[in-house]
C-alpha cells in the first residue's frame, strides 16, 4: 500500500517539526490489527515518502525482501509470532533497518527483549501522533549521522583524500568545457558513467559534480577507492556483514553500498578491483540488491553508479585481469579528463585558487606568481597533474616563495630549443624534489602528485 497508490492527490508534507529527512523515508508498518494500520498510514502517510503496511510477520518479510524501508513500526503481540521473534530472525539474516517497537506493556522485561532483539526505541499503545513522530524522527536523525560518520571515517582513511577534490571544475579551455557539458547532459540520467584519465586529473571532482547535478544531490556521496582498501577487508567494507560473519566481526554493519541508498557510489581505480569482486558487483549493478557477508538474503538497494580509473581497462580485459563482460556493464557513458597540460591557461586559474585557499588554510601570506612563474608554469609538462600543482602551491605557500627548479623552467627553455627536450626538464624537477625529500621516495611522490611507481619505473630508466 505505497503512499502514492492510495494518496495521489495529497503532497508529501516537508513537516520541519520532525526533521528533515521525514519526507524522504520508506516506512513499513507491521500489526495485526487494522485500526492501528490506518491510523499510522494517516499520520505518515502525507509527510514520508513511502508508507507500507503488513498484516502479520510473514508479509513482513516479504515485503523487506522486495522493497528497502529505512523505519520499521512493529507490534509485539502478534498472532503466531511475536515482533521481537520475528526482529531477531530477521536481525541474524541482515536487516539493518531502525525498528521501533509498539508494546502496550512497558515491563523491563520488553526493554530488555526489545533492545537485544534489535529494536532501537519503542512507543506505549496508546500513543499520541507526535509522540510517533519523535521517535520516527530520531531513527532517521540518528541513521543519518552514523551513516555520515562511516563515510567520513572511511574518505579519511584513503591516502587519495585531498581538500582539492572538493573544487569544482575550474577553467575555460575547450577541453575542459566539453566535459563540464557532457557532465550536464548525463548528470539527470540513471545511467552509469566512466571517467578515465591520468591520475590527478580531477575525476573525483568530475563525480561530485554528476552527483550534485543529479536529482540524488540531497542524498549521500560514497567514494570508494578501491586500490586504496585491503583485498581482505573490501566485501566487508562494500557490502557489510553479519555478526560473526568473520573473525573480529563483533557487530553487523551496514555495508558503503547500503549507505548509498538513494545516492551515488563513486568506485575510483575500478580497474584494481579483485577479480573475485568483480563478478559479485556485476550482480549488483544488474540486480540492484547487496549480499552482506555471511547472510543468506540480497537486500535490495537503489544508488546511481560512477565509475574511474587511470589504466587502460580494454588491455586488462585481453590480459584477463579485469572481466569482459563487467567493462562493457560499466563502460555505457566515458567522459574523459584530460591532462593538466593540455589545458592550457587553466593552470593560471587553479594555481591562483590553490594559492587563496591553501594560504587561508594555512594562515600563511600568498605568493605572487609572477610573469616569470606564470610561464614556468605554461610551460611544464605536469606529470602529476592537478595534485601536482597544488602540491607545489602548497609547498610554495609553505616556503614563502616558489622552488627555484620551477623558475628554471624558463631557462631551460633555451635548452630545449637548442637540442634538449622536456623530458630533461621533466628528469631535473623530479630529481630535485626527490632531492629534497632526502630520498624518500614515497614523499617525494607525494609532493609531485604522482605514484610511487612512477617515481620507482623513472629512477630505472635513469639508472638512479
Amino acid at each position: 500500500m505505497s503512499r502514492d497508490a492510495q494518496q495521489e492527490s495529497v503532497e508529501t508534507i516537508a513537516d520541519p517539526e520532525f526533521g528533515p529527512w521525514l519526507a524522504q523515508a520508506s516506512i513499513l508498518v507491521v500489526d495485526d490489527e487494522p485500526g492501528i494500520r490506518n491510523f499510522l498510514v494517516k499520520i505518515l502517510g502525507p509527510r514520508c515518502k513511502v508508507i507500507e503496511v503488513a498484516a502479520d510477520a510473514k508479509e513482513a518479510s516479504r515485503k523487506l525482501d522486495e522493497q528497502r524501508f529505512d523505519v520499521v513500526i512493529l507490534d509485539n503481540i502478534m498472532p503466531g509470532k511475536s515482533g521481537l521473534e520475528w526482529l531477531a530472525e530477521q536481525r541474524a539474516t541482515g536487516f539493518f533497518a531502525d525498528v521501533i517497537l509498539m508494546t502496550a506493556y512497558a515491563d523491563l522485561d520488553t526493554a530488555i527483549g526489545a533492545l537485544r532483539a534489535g529494536a532501537v526505541d519503542f512507543v506505549l499503545k496508546p500513543f499520541r501522533s507526535n509522540q510517533l513522530l519523535n521517535a520516527v524522527a530520531r531513527c532517521l536523525d540518528r541513521m543519518r549521522l552514523q551513516r555520515e560518520n562511516d563515510v567520513l571515517r572511511h574518505e579519511l582513511r584513503s591516502p587519495s583524500h585531498q581538500i582539492f577534490q572538493r573544487n569544482k571544475l575550474l577553467g575555460s579551455s575547450r577541453a575542459i568545457q566539453h566535459v563540464r557539458d557532457t557532465i550536464a547532459r548525463v548528470a539527470a540520467l540513471p545511467t552509469s558513467v566512466l571517467l578515465t584519465g591520468a591520475s590527478g586529473t580531477g575525476k573525483e571532482v568530475a563525480a561530485r559534480s554528476l552527483h550534485s547535478l543529479s536529482n540524488r544531490s540531497d542524498k549521500l556521496f560514497i567514494p570508494i577507492n578501491c586500490g586504496a582498501i585491503p583485498a581482505e577487508m573490501i566485501e566487508s567494507e562494500l557490502f557489510g556483514h553479519l555478526k560473526g560473519a568473520f573473525t573480529g566481526a563483533a557487530r553487523a554493519r551496514e555495508g558503503l553500498f547500503m549507505h548509498a541508498h538513494g545516492g551515488t557510489v563513486f568506485l575510483d581505480e575500478i580497474g584494481e578491483l579483485p577479480y573475485a569482486l568483480q563478478t559479485k558487483l556485476l550482480r549488483v549493478l544488474e540486480d540492484r540488491r547487496v549480499r552482506p557477508v555471511g547472510s543468506e538474503r540480497e537486500l535490495p538497494f537503489d544508488a546511481r553508479f560512477i565509475f574511474a580509473t587511470n589504466a587502460d581497462l580494454p588491455k586488462r580485459v585481453e590480459a584477463g585481469t579485469f572481466r569482459t563482460d563487467l567493462y562493457f556493464r560499466i563502460n555505457v557513458m566515458q567522459v574523459h579528463l584530460p591532462p593538466l597540460k593540455d589545458r592550457g591557461e587553466d593552470v593560471f586559474d587553479l594555481a591562483n585558487l590553490f594559492m587563496r585557499e591553501l594560504s587561508q588554510q594555512l594562515g600563511m601570506r600568498p605568493v605572487e606568481i609572477d610573469d616569470r612563474v606564470r610561464a614556468s608554469l605554461a610551460r611544464y609538462d605536469w606529470p602529476g597533474n592537478i595534485r601536482e600543482l597544488r602540491n607545489l602551491i602548497e609547498r610554495t605557500v609553505i616556503l614563502g616563495g616558489f622552488p627555484d627548479d620551477i623558475k628554471r623552467i624558463v631557462d631551460d627553455d633555451d635548452h630545449i630549443k637548442n637540442g634538449g627536450t622536456l623530458a630533461d626538464v621533466e628528469r631535473r624537477h623530479i630529481l630535485t624534489v626527490l632531492r629534497e625529500a632526502k630520498g624518500d621516495r614515497e614523499e617525494a611522490a607525494r609532493r609531485l602528485g604522482i605514484s610511487r611507481k612512477t617515481i620507482d619505473r623513472k629512477c630505472v630508466s635513469w639508472n638512479v
